[in-house]
């Protein structure tokens, strides 16, 4: 057991365990430390993944995947983490458990992680849950607040439906497979008359399940609930970073199957567009702008499933894959900082006037959605144009064609919003915010979605060749 290949989730999970600690026996005005305790321990574990460079392997007797897509997966879990925590002090400051959220927080980060890296159905399941119970727990932080109470309870049925589904899927792979392994089941499936319709149904259940944590059709309803209901803060996390390890685990999953052996890929595509579609034809009379976010995040997951559905058929999918999700959480992220700068201010005709009374956040929130729809230079069109191509390029067509006319449909709603922000009179009292905390992490974020689009190129060249396992390389 090879505990150095681990030592970036040794690290959070330490860190969780030090910030609770700290929690419990520190006075209340004193928890803002705890918050530089959690910075410090991701800064930690996002050095460690750096250090993970080298060949690539499974290990922990295959359970484990140190390959890129883990590399770059853990990374951006641990970016986008970091990122949400500069937007709890203030946010949280009278909260009587406030030095406890971060390592619930890191806790969550830790699930996710693992998704990113498992290659192994019970490791992916025990990923699923960690992620799933500290999530219900964030959603529904605010325990005195209705809206936030009916989030985390719709979040918990969604996600006992969905987990109960991702278990049978799995007992039924591994029943006909014979091994939960990834490396066995890709042997067990490249044999010849492996396809079943009882396995397909299995591995359909699968893709239920982790549908759930990427907010997709059918296991979606959580997720403008939860951006609507959770502390701010934490709905700009769990709509991000959950996401990231789900993707990255179901595109390991998707790779695995022959396209000739099992229909699965069409499956995925399925999904893809009927998230996409469902999401921005919800996002569309929306007046709640965090509900909107919401909405436009279960859309934003339809995309990232054009390039799980081409995972195996074009080595464009993988790295279309991750620079779309960098995108996706650097705009998402600074889309839900400009909320929390302005104190939770989320209804859309209360934005009026924001360009005038507030210019560079009215900027960045404008540059933020803007991203998300995919507009040149940003960040969002070089993921999207990847996602494009890397459909076109695995033969599936009819999937870019959607995505093209749900990325249109998408910018009516986000124009709802910044038409009267931008053209409106401002009212005459000033909107407050939140302090200096919150207005750096919108400033970085408008730096970021404009500077990940302009080195786009170098984004590109880092992304080619990137290696999914199992393939080839060893396991120890």
């Amino acid at each position: 057991m090879p505990i150095g290949d681990i030592l970036p989730e040794i690290a959070v999970l330490l860190t969780a365990v030090v910030v609770l600690l700290t929690a419990a026996f520190t006075p209340q005005r004193t928890h803002g430390l705890c918050a530089g305790l959690a910075l410090a321990g991701l800064a930690v574990a996002g050095w460690l993944v750096t250090r993970q460079t080298g060949a690539d392997r499974l290990t922990f007797h295959g359970v484990w995947a140190l390959d890129d897509a883990s590399r770059w997966g853990r990374l951006m879990i641990l970016a986008a983490t970091a990122a949400v925590i500069p937007l709890c002090p203030r946010w949280f400051a009278t909260d009587r458990r406030h030095g406890e959220l971060y390592a619930v927080l890191l806790f969550s980060a830790l699930g996710a992680m693992g998704l990113a890296a498992a290659a192994d159905l019970l490791q992916v399941v025990i990923c699923v849950l960690l992620s799933s119970v500290t999530g219900y727990t964030l959603a529904a932080w605010h325990r005195d607040w209705a809206p936030s109470v009916e989030a985390g309870m719709k979040y918990f049925l969604v996600g006992a439906l969905a987990n109960v589904l991702l278990v049978l899927g799995v007992a039924l792979l591994v029943g006909l497979l014979g091994d939960p392994g990834f490396p066995a089941m890709a042997a067990a499936l490249a044999a010849p008359g492996v396809g079943s319709p009882l396995l397909l149904t299995g591995a359909a259940l699968a893709v239920v399940g982790l549908a759930f944590k990427l907010g997709a059709v059918p296991a979606h309803t959580w997720m403008p609930d939860v951006a609507e209901g959770a502390p701010a803060p934490m709905a700009a996390f769990l709509t991000v970073v959950p996401k990231i390890g789900a993707a990255v685990a179901l595109a390991r999953l998707v790779s695995l199957v022959p396209p000739d052996a099992l229909a699965l890929r069409p499956v995925v595509a399925a999904v893809s567009v009927a998230t996409m579609t469902v999401g921005n034809l919800g996002a569309l009379g929306q007046d709640d702008v965090r509900r909107l976010l919401g909405w436009s995040s279960v859309s934003q997951s339809g995309y990232a499933l054009m390039a799980v559905t081409v995972v195996g058929l074009t080595d464009a999918a993988l790295p279309a894959l991750m620079l779309f999700l960098a995108a996706y959480a650097v705009a998402n992220l600074t889309a839900f900082a400009v909320v929390v700068h302005l104190r939770g201010l989320t209804d859309r005709a209360a934005w009026a006037g924001l360009a005038t009374e507030r210019p560079w956040t009215a900027i960045a929130f404008v540059v933020a959605v803007l991203s998300l729809v995919g507009i040149p230079p940003l960040a969002g069109f070089f993921g999207k144009l990847t996602l494009f191509l890397a459909a076109l390029d695995g033969a599936y067509v009819w999937l870019a064609v959607a995505a093209v006319a749900n990325t249109v449909v998408s910018l009516a709603y986000y124009l709802r919003v910044v038409a009267p922000m931008v053209f409106a009179a401002p009212p005459q009292a000033p909107r407050a915010t939140l302090g200096r905390l919150t207005a750096a992490t919108v400033a970085a974020g408008l730096l970021l979605t404009v500077g990940l689009g302009l080195a786009a190129e170098a984004g590109f060249a880092a992304a080619e060749g990137m290696t999914l396992l199992p393939v080839q390389g060893s396991s120890r």
